[in-house]
């Protein structure tokens, strides 16, 4: 694969970032994990119609989610502690087709780039939330939400 770079102000080359010149079995873990955005969009819980298996979004995030940074507060043990939680890796992204198509894990996995408000490309890990696909504010916990209420309605 052939390095892509740019020149800084002062006229030298800038190597490209590793997400353009990386394929996904060659990135670090560190590296995978860095494009994540923090927007907090796959940890938004998905409903399934039974009759269809249709998915539809619903306003409420995993247990996990912390609702005042969007960020998993026990990522570590999160699939010990929330068994459904799914690993987004550098083998499954093609076939998580719920993930947002602005989610970078995607946009990478299928030779796009990362957009302007990408922290790893603007180095502001707020702007996703002021210009990004933000859920931040939108939430509530899955711990808040009584979830035999549902069902009952729809009797």
């Amino acid at each position: 694969m052939r390095r892509r770079s740019r020149a800084n102000h002062a006229g030298t080359a800038v190597p490209a970032p590793f997400w353009r010149t990386k394929n996904l079995d060659e990135l670090t873990p560190e590296e995978w994990e860095s494009l994540c955005d923090g927007c907090g969009l796959c940890c938004q819980i998905r409903v399934e119609d039974e009759d269809t298996g249709e998915l539809a979004l619903s306003d409420v995030a995993c247990r996990l989610l912390d609702l005042c940074t969007n960020r998993c507060s026990d990522y570590r043990n999160r699939h010990r502690r929330v068994p459904d939680c799914v690993a987004i890796t550098p083998e499954n992204v093609y076939e998580l087709t719920w993930l947002p198509h602005s989610c970078a894990y995607r946009l990478v996995a299928h030779g796009y780039d990362l957009p302007e408000w990408h922290h790893l490309v603007c180095g502001d890990r707020k702007r996703v939330h002021e210009e990004g696909p933000s859920m931040l504010g939108m939430l509530v916990s899955e711990d808040e939400v009584d979830w035999s209420a549902q069902g009952e309605a729809e009797d």
